[in-house]
C-alpha cells in the first residue's frame, strides 16, 4: 500500500477514534454513492454529521481542510441526501471536516463542524 494511503487509512481511524470520545456514535464508515464517498456518518443526539477526513503529513502544502473542493461537496450533499432518504431519517444534517496533521511522532486532530455548506 503506497504511504499516503496509509496515511489517510491512519487518519480515518484516529477521527473515528476522537468522535467516539467525544460522544459520537459511529454509523457508517467510507459510505459510497454514484461518485462520492463519504469518510464517516456519525451521530451525536439529533445531529447526523457527515465528516471528511483530511490527513496531511505536513502543512508545507496547506491546511487538511483547504483540500475539499467544490465539486467534492457537491457529491458529498448528493450522497447524505441519498442515504437521509433511503433510511427516512429525521435528523438535522450537518458537514464537517476532521483535519489531522503528523507531528513528529504524533498527530494534531483537529474537528471543524458546520465546515462547509451547500446551498
Amino acid at each position: 500500500m503506497a504511504q499516503h494511503n496509509e496515511l489517510g487509512k491512519k487518519g480515518e481511524e484516529l477521527a473515528v477514534n476522537f468522535l467516539l470520545k467525544n460522544g459520537y456514535d459511529i454509523i457508517e464508515r467510507n459510505y459510497v454513492f454514484q461518485k462520492a464517498e463519504v469518510d464517516i456518518i456519525a451521530q451525536k443526539k439529533d445531529i447526523l454529521a457527515v465528516v471528511e477526513v483530511k490527513t496531511r503529513s505536513t502543512l508545507d502544502f496547506g491546511n487538511p481542510q483547504d483540500f475539499v473542493k467544490p465539486k467534492q461537496i457537491k457529491n458529498l450533499v448528493k450522497a447524505i441526501d441519498e442515504y437521509v432518504t433511503v433510511n427516512e431519517l429525521d435528523v438535522e444534517v450537518r458537514f464537517d471536516i476532521v483535519a489531522i496533521v503528523k507531528e513528529g511522532k504524533g498527530f494534531k486532530i483537529e474537528h471543524l463542524e458546520d465546515a462547509f455548506y451547500y446551498f
